[in-house]
């Protein structure tokens, strides 16, 4: 990857469509997202948005989500990290392992670590049903901490169910973000992501990132003109090299984010860092 050609890295996206299978129709719970985004669904394979993310001279990191105990994604993590790799000039590959899925889930990722190269790795708490600080998923972090990769964890309100009887099941709980301050004790050398501006509890993600030296905010899944006025105060000052660009492309696209983000009062060495310094420095490209 030839980090002087594109001008930013997006840490946060999703992979929705296999580039093998033929049914690409989009799931009950990706059309509910839709809704609640209010956008036109863009359901591309890997290869697809290599090209797109090309064209906005962009790198982008993509992975599934390895959602509930007994579903399954629609797109692997060995799919992603094969075709991640054919388009490594933009694609940077992290896989999802379900906590739940025990001693066979850390067996998977040290296979797609040491096998499929993979970057990092995403977690989904309420989507995956857990909370972070759970022994139950120490093992699988064990493993990532190992390989000195950073973990991703979704954190605050979900589209994922959202504005569905019964929120679609999904659990707010899961994804406080305070929960993860136990993780980052007890794992110092492995980095994390806290994704999305987390409300309702945008001041614990502040406080842990600001705490722990390899807590990391991204700014994924929100409009930027959204973005509450604590968040863009710490983004622009204290938390300036630990802040970084992410869309949560498709359901946010990466055009839009910048767009509105150029609005903002962010000083423009700052803004160089969030949409591209910083994430190289984390993912060591």
């Amino acid at each position: 990857m030839n980090l002087e050609s594109i001008v930013a890295i997006d840490v946060h996206t999703h992979a929705w469509k296999s580039a093998l299978q033929v049914d690409d129709a989009p799931t009950e719970s990706q059309q509910a997202m839709g809704r609640y985004f209010r956008y036109q669904p863009q359901h591309q394979t890997v290869p697809e948005m290599a090209q797109m993310y090309r064209k906005l001279k962009m790198a982008f990191v993509v992975f599934t989500v390895d959602g509930g105990k007994g579903s399954s994604p629609k797109i692997t993590n060995e799919e992603i990290a094969e075709l991640a790799h054919q388009h490594g000039d933009v694609a940077i590959p992290f896989a999802s392992i379900n906590p739940h899925r025990g001693a066979e889930g850390v067996r998977a990722a040290k296979r797609l670590i040491a096998d499929y190269g993979v970057k990092g790795f995403k977690f989904h708490p309420s989507v995956q049903e857990f909370f972070p600080n759970d022994r139950m998923a120490y093992p699988l972090y064990e493993a990532i901490a190992e390989a000195k990769l950073p973990a991703l964890f979704h954190t605050g309100q979900t589209g994922v169910g959202a504005a569905t009887r019964g929120g679609g099941g999904i659990r707010l709980k899961y994804s406080q973000p305070m929960l993860l301050d136990d993780v980052a004790v007890d794992f110092p050398e492995m980095p994390i992501i806290l994704a999305h501006p987390s409300f309702p509890w945008q001041e614990e993600a502040l406080s842990v990132a600001t705490h722990k030296p390899q807590v990391y905010i991204d700014l994924s899944g929100w409009s930027p003109k959204y973005f509450p006025p604590i968040l863009v105060q710490y983004a622009n000052t204290l938390l300036k090299d630990k802040v970084l660009f992410g869309s949560d492309y498709p359901v946010i696209s990466p055009e839009r984010w910048m767009e509105e983000f150029e609005k903002l009062p962010i000083r423009a060495e700052v803004k160089q860092k969030i949409f591209k310094e910083n994430a190289a420095k984390l993912l060591k490209l």
